[in-house]
């Protein structure tokens, strides 16, 4: 009990009083396979570092809302647009794809200030020195609870497995059986000491990364091994089994900067003309259609009188179902009733068996009904997609259709189209995620 109420105070600690996402650690080339956005779709997503919804924005739908308690989330996300606005493509990378820049003043107080909300213009005002290049953090992503970690990860590497020339090759590799070869015979047996496998199992260096208790006490019950060898068979299937040109998640974590060539859509410079707009044209920019909110999810969808046909959840789920059931099931009750029909909504998890949706009560036309028959599940994408995750630090992936009639519903209507569709029932909540989610990995 004692190291539950500790790893609370320290998982608070991070999350209340700094920026804890430098950019999104999951991978939207998977999200907009699922999603599949488009004119007059809105979508409601947890901010995190603001990446994802610009990525998101590229497919044009007509309104992204992100959502995030943590303000300083939004004063990310809110400098980046405001920055998409004012700035030309090639100080924008500066500050966003290398993580630093030597224009910080004019760029700050001569371009953006001024058009950034109050809250988010106070934040900057007094760390702008995240994109300084100076000290021992000298990028942008080095900065905040995550990024002190990363810092701490490239110390490590650097001062004591003394592999940072087997990461460069790494990065450079031009197949997977290069970086294969490379990582079991020079990285792995270098990197996995025993202090990496301390480290991993302490939840205050955990919290840093933005990993409660609760995902770790998830991982521990389903995964042999528990999270240090989740870790390390997540990083095996990264770094041996996908290819690592193109995946500009690592590349940041090991490096603190993207390259013009392994970098977010929202870093390329034909998407960032595209976010931009041409003012001198009267054409509106697709960043404009993002909109920050300072919230929690619950009381931003209790606040609008709109509806979203799509919702981007994280793995904000997992915290909640440990610590705040009622809210969690409060919640799913607003989606519903703030929902298209149907719905497309994404989630991740620590947790290998997502167990804790389904049998969450919710109330559909005055009648009480379960999630899981509601929610129909895509559990054939999700793993194809699982399985192809760049990031890979995810139990599951989740891909639901909310249905208000349910899947039985569901199967009237195709057969009514003359399709040949098995009722298979209420789906059980240990099914919600297919169990084999990891087998992937390799």
């Amino acid at each position: 009990m004692l190291a539950t109420h500790l790893s609370r105070a320290v998982f608070k600690l991070c999350h209340g009083n700094q920026l804890v996402y430098n950019t999104c650690w999951e991978d939207p080339r998977l999200d907009r396979v699922a999603l599949k956005l488009g004119p007059g779709d809105r979508l409601l997503v947890i901010t995190s570092a603001g990446c994802n919804a610009l990525d998101y924005a590229l497919d044009a739908p007509e309104r992204i809302d992100t959502v995030d308690v943590n303000p300083r989330q939004n004063a990310l996300l809110d400098l980046k647009l405001a920055a998409i606005r004012r700035l030309d493509y090639d100080r924008f990378f500066q500050l966003f794809g290398r993580g630093k820049t030597d224009e910080w003043d004019a760029i700050y107080n001569d371009a953006v200030r001024d058009d950034l909300p109050e809250a988010s213009r106070k934040f900057w005002d007094k760390n702008g020195k995240f994109f300084l290049g100076e000290g021992r953090r000298p990028s942008f992503y080095f900065r905040g609870s995550a990024g002190m970690f990363a810092s701490g990860i490239n110390w490590y590497i650097n001062r004591k497995a003394k592999i940072r020339e087997e990461i460069e090759m790494l990065l450079a590799a031009q197949t997977v059986e290069e970086q294969r070869e490379l990582y079991e015979t020079r990285v792995k047996p270098a990197f996995w000491g025993p202090m990496i496998r301390w480290v991993l199992r302490r939840d205050a260096a955990l919290s840093l990364l933005g990993v409660p208790r609760a995902q770790r006490k998830q991982l521990e019950r389903y995964y042999p091994g528990g999270i240090a060898k989740f870790v390390e068979d997540s990083l095996d299937a990264v770094f041996s089994e996908l290819p690592l040109k193109d995946n500009y998640f690592w590349r940041v974590y090991l490096t603190g900067e993207y390259t013009p060539e392994c970098c977010p859509e929202y870093l390329r410079p034909d998407n960032f003309a595209r976010l931009k707009g041409d003012q001198a044209a009267g054409v509106s920019g697709l960043a404009e259609r993002v909109h920050t909110h300072t919230t929690t999810i619950l009381d931003h969808i209790k606040s609008v009188d709109y509806q979203y046909s799509h919702f981007v959840l994280l793995d904000h789920m997992d915290w909640m179902a440990e610590h705040m059931r009622d809210i969690l099931a409060e919640q799913w009750q607003a989606i519903i009733d703030r929902a298209t029909d149907p719905a497309l909504i994404l989630w991740r998890s620590a947790a290998v068996i997502c167990e804790f949706v389904d049998p969450i009560q919710v109330r559909i036309d005055g009648t009480q009904r379960r999630l899981g028959e509601v929610l129909d599940y895509n559990r054939e994408l999700a793993d194809e997609l699982h399985a192809r995750d760049r990031v890979h630090t995810y139990g599951s992936f989740s891909i639901a259709t909310l249905r208000r009639g349910g899947r039985a519903g569901l199967a009237s209507l195709q057969q009514s189209n003359g399709e040949n569709v098995a009722d298979a029932g209420a789906q059980s909540a240990k099914d919600s995620v297919s169990p084999d989610a990891l087998a992937h990995s390799g």
